[in-house]
C-alpha cells in the first residue's frame, strides 16, 4: 500500500506503483531536473494539500522550490508552491487521473498538470486553471503521443524513452 489521498471528503487508497509506472516517473523527473533553474527541483514524492478545499493528493512527480526542503515541517506541500504536477496513469484506475485529479489540481490552482498514460502511449498537458460555470477547471488541454516532444510550460520533455505498459498474456 502506498498511502492515501483525500478528495471531496472521500479517502482514496493508493496502491504501490509498478516498476514500469515508476520508470516513467523517473524519466520525467530526470528530464525536468536538467531544465529547471537552480531554485526549483523535480521530486518523486510528497503530498500536496489544500486544506480549505479538503484535498490532499500524492502526485508521481512535482516541481517545487528547492528552499522548501530546508523547512523543518512535516506538512504537505502547499499548492501555491507547486507549478507542475505529473501523474502516471495506473492500469486499473485511470479515471482518477483524467477526471478527479483534473478537477482537484485546477481547484488547487496548480498551473500545469501533465498526465502520462502508458496504457495508450499518450500524454496530456492541462494548463490555465480558472473558474467556469461548473467550478474550477483547466481551460486548455494539449495532447501528445509517446515519441513526440512535449511542451509543459517552459519545459520540453522528450518522450522517446517512455515505454507503454507491458501487455499481459
Amino acid at each position: 500500500m502506498r498511502g492515501f489521498e483525500i478528495s471531496d471528503d472521500q479517502i482514496v487508497m493508493m496502491m504501490s506503483p509498478s516498476r514500469p509506472h515508476e520508470y516513467v516517473a523517473l524519466r520525467i523527473r530526470q528530464q525536468l531536473d536538467k531544465q529547471l533553474p537552480p531554485d526549483l527541483v523535480a521530486h518523486t514524492g510528497g503530498e500536496v494539500e489544500h486544506a480549505a478545499l479538503g484535498k490532499l493528493r500524492r502526485p508521481d512527480v512535482i516541481v517545487v522550490p528547492y528552499a522548501i526542503f530546508g523547512e523543518s515541517t512535516m506538512a504537505p506541500f502547499d499548492p501555491q508552491d507547486v507549478p507542475l504536477v505529473v501523474e502516471v496513469v495506473s492500469p486499473s484506475n485511470h479515471t482518477n487521473d483524467y477526471i478527479e485529479k483534473v478537477h482537484d489540481y485546477a481547484a488547487m490552482g496548480i498551473e500545469l498538470y501533465l498526465v502520462v498514460d502508458p496504457r495508450k502511449s499518450t500524454l496530456t498537458v492541462f494548463t490555465d486553471p480558472g473558474p467556469s460555470p461548473e467550478g474550477p477547471r483547466y481551460r486548455a488541454q494539449h495532447d501528445y503521443a509517446f515519441g513526440s516532444p512535449v511542451v509543459v510550460g517552459p519545459w520540453t520533455l522528450q518522450t522517446t524513452e517512455l515505454r507503454p505498459y507491458p501487455t499481459t498474456s
